[in-house]
């Protein structure tokens, strides 16, 4: 499914849809490059995407947030994509958004505990708009991943309870909706 762009949005609908468009296809064609499905379901990786996506869309956003939202994984996940990639594709708004999303640990000596202190200082510093996306994401991955993995969602549900301290400047409402999803059926 495309995302619509968003009425609220006051920039050129058309302009600001193409960009939507080409980033879904260019993270569709990323991830399907390498295969990519997603952990616990084996359904392609594109349905996170697009929850995501959609999610962002759902509340006041941009239409480089919801690029972004479509775009957020491909740089960790797929190595010959880098941020210089998104950027000359997508300008530099989105690939703002994309590198504050991108895990800083990736890479690092440093055991699960320590890269995941990494990463959420980055994305604590992050602007709301990339924190609204990082809710969306965690939003859609904790059904998945509790379902699918529990002795790991454990693991999983404290790491996203600790970046729900630090995600403040994220919308509200997502922020609401990612507490409920990790706190609910404890």
């Amino acid at each position: 499914m495309l995302i619509n762009p968003s009425p609220q949005s006051d920039a050129d609908p058309q302009k600001n849809d193409s960009i939507v468009r080409r980033a879904q296809a260019f993270a569709e064609n990323a991830h399907g490059s390498i295969g990519h499905l997603r952990k616990y379901t084996e359904d392609p990786y594109t349905i996170h995407l697009h929850g995501v996506a959609e999610l962002v869309a759902s509340v006041p956003h941009t239409e480089a947030m919801v690029a972004a939202a479509f775009l957020h994984d491909v740089v960790e996940d797929v190595a010959s994509v880098k941020i210089s990639d998104i950027e000359n594709a997508f300008g530099k708004e989105v690939a703002s958004l994309v590198c504050w999303l991108t895990d800083v640990s990736i890479g690092h000596p440093g055991n699960r505990r320590i890269r995941k202190t990494l990463d959420r200082e980055h994305i604590e510093r992050a602007p709301a708009e990339a924190q609204t996306i990082k809710l969306a994401d965690i939003i859609d991955n904790a059904a998945s991943i509790r379902a699918g993995d529990p002795k790991f969602w454990v693991v999983y549900q404290g790491e996203c309870l600790q970046l729900l301290s630090v995600l403040s400047k994220g919308d509200p409402v997502l922020r609401q909706r990612a507490a409920s999803a990790l706190i609910d059926n404890l």
